[in-house]
């Protein structure tokens, strides 16, 4: 398609023709332009006379963001909308589950890891290493600190992860995977296929793993709700991100990789500056922001690269386009080596160039002999790129040349790979696992499921053959809640029990509010609430939170039900209330069935994570940040997988409700108080008031004839009337015909948080 010249950035390449701006304004398209018919005649027109629009969510963008900013993004809202699903909503993944042959699919799998193919030949003659490098930078991309990222939704087939730096030549992988995909159809997502494969992978090699869990649904919309970091360019120096390079802990959160375009550190050391003991602190706090511990980070580093081999033999500066820079020809695929003459020897991906053992196609333990049992000095790979190469290397312990077998190649590590001989802790853990080879097994087949399950949640959510009978601590888990128990006869104690509509409606939020979409973690079951380190954190307001608890937990115990129910059904009564005073009769929707964990089946480090610094659905903030109020609002919503108008519905409801955080009133636009009423919109919205800025992130509202004060907001409030897609919402449920329609939509929306993590509902 030819360009098209609709927009200011293109403006002075028709001045000549007289256009004014005012004509660009309008859509105007410059006169001359070539019309279908010459185009349908075979006419080709001159560049820049396309008739067709094209461009405006690329090059000219399509969003109001482009040209105002500051404004509110609501696009991860409805990223993952039902239209961008061309499976459409009556598919059930789980269900389509039942229909996979896993052992044919294992088999097809084990024959694909020999079958060398001549456009992407193997190492060896086999994949092994390859797609374990492919399921590892699936699921290395999982971060604690917002549970984004990793490999549960197939998305490294869309950009940007489908063009890093650090996952050069990955698209090979998945288009080796093509034929398996298409095969099986329906049946298993990319997103179970990419972890499996690198299952096998490990299987083929002869290393037994823990297991694996079928699951992962696929997304069919690049993310846009995780941050990678703000720079521009691939792998800017870690300055970039970091306050402090001298500490690892100063790395912007909730980022995990040192670069942008990294998965982890950079291979070369800090900055591509070999030195181990400070890429051992680097690699340190990036593997415990993805919630690994010292002996996982060094059995993952050491099972990792017990086999296969890095790619940099040859001129890395001779390769094309990334895939998303690709022209049409390319079909998507990038990194073409032009110098490769279908040897797998001449590959390039990293730029580093060797195997980290002799018997790369086999997992064994030579990788700790060798780190060991040489000495290691600094040496230059073909391609440029630092590397360790062990002193006085004998013969017998180089590898074979990936394509020649008679030849011999590299024996190399990176940086991080010393860092496990030169940091005493891990070098500690390190010669353990080489005292102990079952021990070291064990260690990595469990580092190895977590890493490429932790973003699957809890048990509940897997599917298959080969899921482990035993519960791990990471994935939090819950023993099954009673059902049996007289619901209604709870719904009454709670009722009598002398607490109010807004206590028992913010205590039941915000113990659901803790779910987190990212990774599944978190909610209302478990009623974790109750336990360390979640009774404790400011946003629950631990004084209020004991009180309810002391008059909540006396309940489930006289009716046999979970804590867990007895909190959330307590939320449907004290809403049932408020809806009543209102002026309507409705029942909020609820299902027995959730249980109570214990302090020790609680990680309660990881639980850390999950505090919320901010709940603008509460009003409140735990501190001043650079970030603003509604951009925190709108993460939370996010990761409760609300849409925009289930935002906007629940915000504005328990505003009305009374349930700020610490008895606010900011947002209270109400006279009402604790009933469900729609005061919040149509105040929000009447031009009889205005608004004005008041100082520390508080505005009040004012009676524009008298100029009396009649409410205060914040941020999280006015911007429902400031935004104008918010605003249409709001607009919305302030009309005098939509107070049923606001009752109705707000139980909805609540019941969905409420139950956010009931995975047995749909098992």
């Amino acid at each position: 398609m030819i360009e098209i010249a609709y927009g200011w950035d293109r403006y002075n390449q028709y001045d000549t023709q007289g256009l004014s701006r005012h004509d660009f304004s309008m859509g105007r398209p410059p006169s001359g332009l070539a019309t279908m018919e010459t185009i349908m005649d075979g006419d080709t027109p001159a560049r820049g006379k396309c008739p067709v629009m094209h461009g405006g969510a690329t090059a000219l963008g399509s969003s109001a963001t482009k040209w105002w900013p500051n404004a509110l993004n609501l696009d991860i809202l409805s990223q993952h909308d039902t239209k961008t699903d061309p499976m459409g909503p009556d598919f059930d993944y789980r269900e389509a589950l039942k229909s996979l042959d896993v052992e044919a699919l294992k088999a097809d799998l084990h024959a694909l890891m020999t079958d060398s193919q001549a456009w992407w030949p193997a190492d060896w003659g086999h994949y092994g290493g390859f797609m374990i490098r492919m399921a590892w930078h699936a699921a290395g991309t999982y971060r604690l600190a917002d549970g984004r990222g990793g490999g549960g939704t197939g998305d490294q087939r869309f950009a940007p992860l489908n063009s890093w730096p650090d996952n050069t030549s990955l698209d090979k992988a998945r288009r080796l995977l093509w034929p398996v995909k298409k095969k099986y159809g329906n049946a298993v997502s990319w997103a179970d296929l990419f972890i499996l494969a690198g299952n096998i992978a490990y299987e083929s090699m002869g290393f037994k793993t823990f297991g694996f869990a079928f699951g992962r649904k696929d997304t069919w919309h690049p993310p846009k709700d995780i941050y990678w970091g703000k720079e521009t360019e691939w792998l800017a120096p870690s300055e970039n991100r970091y306050a402090d390079l001298t500490d690892p802990s100063s790395l912007e959160s909730p980022l995990g990789a040192t670069h942008m375009g990294l998965i982890y550190v950079n291979p070369e050391g800090v900055n591509g500056q070999p030195d181990p003991v400070k890429t051992a602190a680097m690699v340190r706090e990036t593997f415990a922001r993805m919630a690994m511990n010292d002996e996982e980070t060094a059995a993952l580093t050491v099972g990792g690269h017990s086999v296969g081999k890095a790619h940099g033999n040859g001129d890395a500066s001779a390769l094309t386009a990334e895939p998303e820079s690709g022209d049409v020809h390319d079909q998507g695929f990038g990194w073409n080596n032009p110098n490769m003459d279908g040897q797998a020897a001449k590959a390039v991906t990293s730029g580093i160039e060797g195997a980290w053992t002799t018997h790369p196609t086999i997992f064994n333990n030579e990788y700790l002999k060798l780190l060991f049992g040489y000495e290691w000095e600094l040496k230059k790979s073909p391609a440029g790129a630092w590397q360790w190469e062990p002193v006085d290397v004998k013969e017998e312990d180089l590898p074979a040349d990936a394509t020649d077998p008679s030849k011999r190649g590299r024996l190399i590590m990176t940086d991080a790979d010393m860092a496990m001989k030169m940091d005493p802790v891990y070098r500690s853990i390190c010669e353990k696992f080489l005292a102990d080879d079952d021990y070291f097994r064990d260690a990595f087949a469990r580092a190895w499921f977590k890493l490429t399950h932790r973003d699957m949640g809890p048990k509940a959510r897997y599917v298959g053959p080969d899921v482990p009978e035993e519960d791990l601590i990471w994935q939090d888990p819950i023993p099954q809640g009673p059902t049996g128990y007289d619901v209604a006869k709870a719904r009454a104690l709670i009722a009598e029990s002398g607490l109010s509509s807004a206590d028992l409606i913010a205590t039941a939020w915000d113990s659901a509010r803790t779910y987190r979409g990212s990774d599944m973690r978190g909610g209302a079951n478990g009623a974790r609430i109750r336990l360390a380190p979640q009774k404790d954190w400011a946003g629950n307001e631990p004084e209020r939170l004991a009180r309810v608890l002391g008059a909540l937990e006396p309940i489930a115990s006289e009716v046999g039900a979970s804590v867990a129910d007895i909190i959330v059904l307590g939320g449907n009564v004290g809403l049932e209330q408020a809806i009543k005073a209102a002026g309507f009769n409705t029942e909020v929707p609820f299902a027995p069935g959730r249980g109570d964990a214990t302090d020790e089946m609680t990680d309660a480090d990881s639980f850390a994570a999950l505090e919320p610094l901010a709940d603008g659905f509460r009003n409140w903030l735990k501190e001043d940040y650079a970030v603003a109020p509604e951009e925190m609002l709108l993460d939370r919503a996010q990761l409760l997988g609300l849409t925009a108008p289930e935002m906007t519905v629940l915000l504005g409801g328990l505003r009305v409700l009374g349930v700020n955080h610490g008895g606010s009133k900011h947002g209270v636009f109400t006279d009402r108080e604790g009933a469900l009423t729609t005061d919040f919109f149509v105040n929000l919205t009447d031009m009889a008031n205005e608004w004005i800025p008041a100082g520390n992130g508080v505005y009040e509202i004012r009676d524009r004839k008298t100029g009396a004060v009649k409410w205060t907001a914040t941020r999280a409030d006015l911007v429902f009337g400031s935004n104008s897609v918010l605003r249409a919402y709001a607009e919305l449920y302030a009309q005098d015909d939509n107070h049923e329609k606001f009752v109705k939509d707000f139980v909805a929306a609540w019941t969905k948080v409420m139950t956010n993590d009931r995975f047995d509902l749909a098992a």
